[in-house]
């Protein structure tokens, strides 16, 4: 599967995607840090990825149209890289 990372979330989690054989991107690997939402809806709908964001916005577009990238929308609160790893690897 292919994920594009949002910008709340680190870098190291689209390592740790590539590392359990997924294709993954950060938005700072496409040059989008600094982009707004509908960049990098548009983005993760041309590379067919779903967006990996703590951004409720993307969840919300999601719900009221009929087309775009899927959303993982990741509800945790503030925590260290590694804790949020962790979780994921727990969730995997």
């Amino acid at each position: 599967m292919r994920f594009l990372i949002d910008a709340q979330l680190p870098p190291a989690l689209a390592i740790w995607l590539v590392e359990q054989g997924h294709e993954a991107r950060h938005v700072m690997d496409c040059g989008l840090q600094s982009a707004s939402d509908r960049q990098i809806w548009d983005t993760a709908a041309a590379l067919n990825a779903a967006v990996v964001t703590k951004d409720e916005d993307f969840a919300q577009r999601r719900a009221v149209t009929e087309s775009g990238p899927s959303i993982v929308w990741v509800r945790l609160p503030n925590s260290r890289r590694r804790d949020l790893l962790n979780w994921f690897e727990g969730a995997a």
